[in-house]
């Protein structure tokens, strides 16, 4: 099985976005550090194991584009996508491949922190043009120091769920790679619910 790792809010503009978070929230979260390609990130605690990243253009690379999460276009905050984490990738892709759902490759990834430090794991990468995902995406630390662990501000999730046109065709997908969660009929789109103490706040 799965384990929610970490909730993906993407925004156009990443230190505006991060501020907006901040007073809607009364949290400030702490910097994370940039990823190859252009984007860097946020983060706040969501309890044991898991977090929330707020990620955008990298405000250092002049000019910043990057396509990951729809940011090339994006012009207004959004959850995007959602990462699980299984007890073995590799054999969890397996599984989902043979249930009819093809969660992408297990491919490399890499981030520095702010003090220089290199955080590398493996997620699963699909081709997907959708600017919200309703699947999660994969995701193995190895033996990298989990996010979550390093301090974090928290926050509690209170709720989260799938919007989307054929609930039973996420729900066969969510299964596939092991996972449970909430589907509704609607529009495409992820909801999350923050306990805070300026109470709760939607991200959707």
């Amino acid at each position: 099985m799965s384990t929610l790792d970490h909730l993906v809010y993407a925004v156009p503009n990443l230190l505006e976005g991060v501020a907006g978070f901040a007073e809607r929230t009364g949290v400030h979260p702490v910097a994370g550090g940039a990823h190859p390609g252009g984007t860097a990130n946020y983060l706040v605690g969501l309890g044991e194991g898991a977090y929330l990243e707020i990620i955008g253009p990298d405000p250092d690379v002049a000019g910043a584009r990057p396509r990951a999460f729809g940011l090339e276009t994006l012009t207004a905050p959004v959850l995007a996508a959602w990462a699980v984490r299984p007890d073995d990738i590799d054999e969890q892709v397996r599984q989902a491949r043979q249930a009819g759902y093809d969660p992408g490759d297990v491919q490399p990834l890499s981030r520095r922190k702010p003090d220089g430090t290199l955080l590398e794991w493996r997620l699963t990468r699909r081709e997907d043009p959708a600017g919200v995902r309703p699947v999660p995406f994969l995701i193995d630390w190895g033996s990298t120091e989990h996010p979550s662990s390093a301090g974090l501000p928290q926050l509690s999730l209170e709720a989260f769920s799938i919007v989307h046109p054929d609930p039973a065709a996420v729900t066969a997908s969510l299964k596939a790679v092991g996972v449970h969660a909430d589907v509704v009929a609607g529009a495409v789109g992820l909801r999350a619910v923050l306990g805070t103490r300026e109470g709760a706040v939607e991200l959707v």
